[in-house]
């Protein structure tokens, strides 16, 4: 794990399209401001874990006893629609 230090208003780039932002700063709390594509899902863990719980009891529902799940968009990407990325 990279652990970084940064004060109030500075940021973090994780490639050329997600920028993460030290919004404030109060005690024991930290506020984040995220800036990524709408294409890149992004969750809270907690959230993204129970997205994986509820796709990993749906693909077993689903599929035929000892078969694996169909090929194709699993995991968050499942949940949503396929929206195309836009075009710059």
């Amino acid at each position: 794990m990279l652990v970084l230090s940064r004060k109030a208003n500075q940021s973090i780039m994780i490639g050329d399209d997600i920028r993460l932002v030290v919004v404030s700063l109060d005690h024991d709390q930290v506020k984040i401001g995220i800036d990524a594509p709408r294409d890149i899902p992004v969750h809270r863990s907690e959230v993204y874990e129970e997205i994986q719980r509820s796709n990993q009891r749906a693909a077993a529902e689903s599929a035929p006893v000892g078969e694996p799940p169909a090929a194709g968009r699993t995991g968050v990407a499942a949940l949503r629609p396929h929206i195309p990325a836009k075009k710059r």
